[in-house]
């Protein structure tokens, strides 16, 4: 790695550990510690479906998944008495293997076909979430307890979320610290071995399998990281407003999920990162419009896929093609 890439890398961390903890503190806005903790999770559920798209696949169903995770959290923390922490890794889990279970007949499907079917997976979690009473139906889960103490051989690594004077920026930090963790594994998969497999099969399925590549396996595992990156988005969620709802995750947070990707950049692995900050914040400006958001918000996405088809980040690659 250059000194250019470590320099960034560098930048990268103290603007987010250090400059905004800072620059929020300086303006007082502390509002804004829950608006970029929902931008950091948005983004890891986003980084999921990016996956989903790496291996040739349509991905709208990603609500689905971090409803489910958002549930089992929630469910173990207030039935069982289990710790956020441990409640965390079981989440992600459960998804993964409810993904396996999903996507071992729905990944055989292409283009559409796949895309429509995953469309239907958040509206079916949600009534889901309604008909369960293990999920309290339509009165959702409340009361849900803040983040306890973390400790490692009896050393505090995190301190109780409930002693924090502002436990906002402790959600801060725990959420960007999940979306660096988060954007290193996609990073490191991108770059293995497997992820050259997993690129096989969005150029050419047939070719792949007939050079011994095995596709369906390779599917399966992608989307099974894919679900687990957005029950663990989902867990984070409910800890942070402290209560779950089968609305807490709806179509159109699948549909904001899938946009994301494409406006950062398919090509791209920090593309749904990108995509997240842009669609969140842009949608917050044009509020000011009132009965216009919408449509200008729609006419700004059409304008800008139509200008940048392979997201805002391919603006790098032309940079570099100048001269």
């Amino acid at each position: 790695m250059n000194k250019q890439k470590l320099a960034a890398i560098a930048a990268f961390f103290l603007a987010i550990y250090i400059g905004v903890p800072w620059a929020i503190a300086a303006s007082g806005r502390t509002d804004f510690y829950y608006t970029l903790t929902s931008v950091a999770l948005l983004s890891i559920a986003s980084a999921g479906v990016w996956l989903t798209f790496y291996i040739g696949r349509i991905n709208i169903g990603q609500g689905a998944y971090a409803l489910a995770g958002g549930y089992v959290s929630a469910i173990l923390m207030t039935q069982y008495g289990l710790s956020f922490w441990t409640t965390l890794p079981v989440a992600g889990i459960f998804c993964a293997v409810l993904a396996v279970l999903i996507g071992l007949p729905i990944l055989r499907l292409r283009g559409v076909y796949f895309a429509m079917v995953t469309l239907v997976l958040t509206e079916v979690m949600r009534l889901t979430a309604l008909a369960l009473p293990i999920t309290q139906g339509a009165k959702g889960i409340t009361s849900i307890p803040l983040p306890g103490e973390l400790s490692l051989f009896g050393i505090t690594l995190i301190p109780d979320f409930a002693t924090l004077e502002n436990p906002k920026i402790g959600f801060y930090w725990m959420a960007v610290t999940f979306m660096v963790f988060a954007y290193a594994v996609l990073w490191r998969i991108v770059n293995s071995r497997l992820g050259h497999l997993c690129r096989s099969l969005q150029q050419n399925e047939e070719l792949a399998s007939s050079i011994g590549v095995n596709t369906a396996y390779l599917r399966v595992i992608a989307y099974s990281i894919s679900s687990f990156l957005g029950g663990i988005a989902g867990a984070s969620f409910i800890a942070i407003s402290q209560s779950i709802y089968p609305s807490s995750f709806q179509v159109t947070d699948s549909v904001n999920f899938m946009l994301n990707c494409f406006l950062g950049g398919l090509g791209y692995v920090f593309g749904p990162m990108l995509g997240t900050l842009m669609l969140y914040f842009g949608w917050d400006l044009l509020f000011t419009t009132g009965e216009y958001q919408l449509l200008i918000y729609a006419s700004l996405l059409i304008a800008l896929m139509l200008a940048l088809p392979n997201g805002v980040l391919s603006l790098l690659d032309r940079k570099k093609a100048q001269p």
